[in-house]
C-alpha cells in the first residue's frame, strides 16, 4: 500500500492547507482504484451528463454517483449528503469527479464539512476545460489522458 500512501500524501501536499484532504490528477485517480478496490470514484456529473457524455470504466462496486446539482436548471441537489451516505462510509477514500473539476472541489468540500475524513478532488474532471474551439476533451481531464471511460 505504498504506493497508495504516497499518491495521498502528494495529493494532501499538492493543494495544502484545503478544506479537504488533496486533489489527484485523473492519472493518479485510476493508480488508485486499480491499487485499491476499496476506494471509490463519487461522479457528481448530472444524470444526463452520465448518460450522454459517458462515464469512467470502472467496477461498479468502485463507482458512486451523487449528482451535486440537478438537471434540468442546475439548483444543487438538497438531497447530495444523504445519496452520498447511501453508498460511501465516512471513513473510506472517495475521490470526487465532475465535468472540469469545480462541482467535485465543491463535493469534496461539503462531505468533509459533515464528517467524511478522505475526501479528494479529481483535477480537470471527465472532461476538462473548453479548448479554444469551445470544444472539451482536448485540454485535459480522464478523457484527455486516455483513461478508460465508456460511451453512454
Amino acid at each position: 500500500m505504498s504506493f497508495v500512501t504516497d499518491i495521498l500524501d502528494a495529493a494532501r501536499a499538492r493543494i495544502a492547507p484545503a478544506p479537504y484532504a488533496g486533489a489527484v490528477t485523473a492519472q493518479e485517480a485510476q493508480a488508485l482504484l486499480e491499487a485499491d478496490p476499496a476506494i471509490k470514484l463519487i461522479d457528481v456529473r448530472t444524470n444526463a451528463e452520465r448518460d450522454w457524455v459517458g462515464r469512467v470504466a470502472i467496477p461498479a462496486a468502485q463507482h458512486g454517483a451523487v449528482q451535486w446539482s440537478t438537471y434540468p436548471g442546475g439548483a444543487v441537489n438538497p438531497d447530495f449528503l444523504a445519496q452520498l451516505a447511501a453508498g460511501a462510509g465516512k471513513d473510506e477514500v472517495l475521490l470526487f469527479l465532475c465535468r472540469s473539476g469545480v462541482r467535485s472541489r465543491h463535493a469534496a468540500r461539503l462531505a468533509t464539512e459533515n464528517g467524511y475524513h478522505h475526501c479528494y478532488d479529481i483535477l480537470e474532471g471527465f472532461e476538462g476545460d473548453k479548448d479554444e474551439h469551445g470544444h472539451r476533451k482536448h485540454v485535459g481531464g480522464w478523457c484527455k489522458a486516455g483513461l478508460p471511460w465508456l460511451v453512454a
